[in-house]
């Protein structure tokens, strides 16, 4: 037998490992996404769905607003900021704010912020974070009867 007789027998089992391998590593990422993460956000998703037009009616009420909520995070002193504007601009006097944390990649519970006010429309909360990475921000504040709510992705170290 000639030299490329001897290697022409093996190719067709270089393309079957290859496939093989290809196999065996989808498998393994397919299992350890569907062991991580359920993809599941809220605690009744299909309560959720069912109420999904109350869903969307609440948010065209937030945005009829007009209310514009920023946030800054300040790592070297672990300090979330969240300031509050009106439609015109002006900052919110005297509203309400809830703030929690909520790491989207782990079933934890949610992390609460207190939220203390450092000026008109200003509020600031010290937070102790068990880990760095993506946080959603979730933003509730309430004033003169309205309620405005919404989240923010944030990377926070």
């Amino acid at each position: 037998m000639t030299a490329i007789a001897l290697r022409s027998r093996y190719i067709p089992w270089l393309f079957v490992a290859g496939f093989a391998l290809v196999v065996a590593v989808n498998a393994t990422m397919i299992w350890l996404a569907v062991g991580s993460f359920s993809g599941l956000y809220t605690a009744k998703p299909r309560d959720r769905g069912l109420n999904y037009n109350a869903v969307v009616e609440a948010q065209k009420s937030r945005d009829a607003l007009g209310w514009r909520i920023d946030t800054a995070w300040h790592p070297a002193a672990n300090r979330l900021e969240v300031a509050a504007f009106d439609a015109a601009g002006q900052p919110l006097g005297g509203p309400r704010i809830e703030v929690e944390l909520i790491r989207p990649v782990e079933k934890q519970r949610p992390l609460a912020v207190t939220m203390d006010a450092i000026d008109i429309g200003r509020f600031a909360g010290h937070v102790e974070l068990p880990a760095r990475g993506n946080w959603d921000v979730d933003i509730v504040v309430e004033h003169h009867g309205e309620r405005y709510a919404l989240t923010r992705r944030m990377f926070l170290r």
